[in-house]
């Protein structure tokens, strides 16, 4: 492997916490086969963000430019394309983000390079790199090899590889490379905020997450009251905010956010792949659901095979009881 290069992200002078868990994983693996691991930071403010990523990299390439102040994957193809020409890493990293669904594919085309996308893990065997993808909603793990280019490029699943610490000194380079004119037909205009709603599920250290078993709007009042003595907040899957009984800030999973709570508690939660990326990130993970060959169970630190109607209330009940009688000594 001739080295593995690493397109970073980042937003409002800030890297992106995705752009993180591609470099930790780039790290493992630039480790594993012994060679470099590069990465290119791209935007008016790159510089700034380098040594950070220093953390991580042996090598990070900057690459200034008033043009590239916002991401928007034309222009970002046109450096990219350029860079692996001239370094011709083996492997190319991204993560699978609005900007890597949107960059990998074109990329590749005019790499000619294969590309495999949404990746859950990536392996190198006999000389080959691997590159996992889940199939079937999550019921197969597919391993497509990829050993018949000089370039490989692959996204990675967004919340997918934990973010290792780092304390590396990687040399900063800053290169010029040419940009050759601007997107016609696609204009980066902004980024637009989402409202808040008071509640921020990223930052609760206790989610109690409801699914489709809930049944009904009224019982997400069960959940409330469960997360309120737990000192949490309720979350739920996508099913709750197509129902419109939560708002959409409220969402775990791929097309929602990403948590890492030390508790995350699954009410009538199934565990289709598609939440499960948004929350396998928990420090502890207890499962509730009366199926006991629900998926949620396969990544459950604790399951429990049970009806939440009678199970919730009984545990609300029982805390509480515990939380009164320690504050009376």
């Amino acid at each position: 492997m001739n080295g593995i290069l690493v397109v970073i992200e980042h937003r409002k002078q800030a890297l992106a916490e995705v752009s993180l868990q591609v470099l930790s994983k780039g790290r493992q693996l630039a480790d594993q086969a012994g060679v470099e691991l590069l990465a290119v930071v791209i935007g008016k403010d790159a510089l700034s963000l380098a040594e950070e990523v220093a953390r991580w990299a042996d090598n990070v390439l900057v690459v200034k430019s008033e043009e590239l102040e916002l991401p928007l994957a034309e222009p970002y193809q046109q450096v990219l394309a350029s860079l692996i020409k001239e370094r011709k890493p083996r492997l190319v990293l991204m993560a699978h983000s609005s900007l890597g669904i949107d960059l990998a594919p074109s990329l590749a085309v005019e790499l000619e390079a294969p590309l495999a996308t949404d990746c859950i893990d990536i392996r190198t065997e006999d000389g080959s790199i691997l590159a996992v993808r889940s199939i079937y909603n999550g019921k197969v793990h597919a391993v497509y090899s990829l050993s018949s280019s000089d370039t490989v490029i692959i996204t990675t699943r967004v919340g997918e590889f934990a973010v290792d610490e780092s304390n590396r000194q990687g040399h900063i380079e800053e290169i010029a490379l040419p940009f050759e004119e601007e997107c016609e037909y696609k204009k980066f205009n902004g980024c637009v905020e989402q409202e808040a709603y008071g509640v921020d599920i990223n930052q609760a250290e206790v989610l109690i997450s409801v699914g489709r078993g809930i049944r009904e709007k009224k019982n997400i009042e069960m959940a409330e009251k469960l997360a309120e003595v737990l000192g949490g907040v309720v979350s739920c899957s996508r099913p709750i905010v197509d129902c419109g009984w939560l708002p959409s800030d409220r969402q775990v999973g791929l097309s929602g956010k990403t948590v890492k709570p030390k508790l995350y508690m699954a009410l009538g939660i199934s565990g289709a792949f598609q939440h499960v990326v948004g929350m396998k990130g928990a420090r502890m993970i207890v499962a509730v659901n009366k199926d006991a060959r629900a998926p949620i169970f396969s990544i459950a630190d604790y399951g429990i095979v049970d009806d939440i109607f009678k199970m919730v209330p009984e545990l609300t009940n029982k805390i509480t009881e515990l939380k009164l009688k320690n504050s009376k000594g």
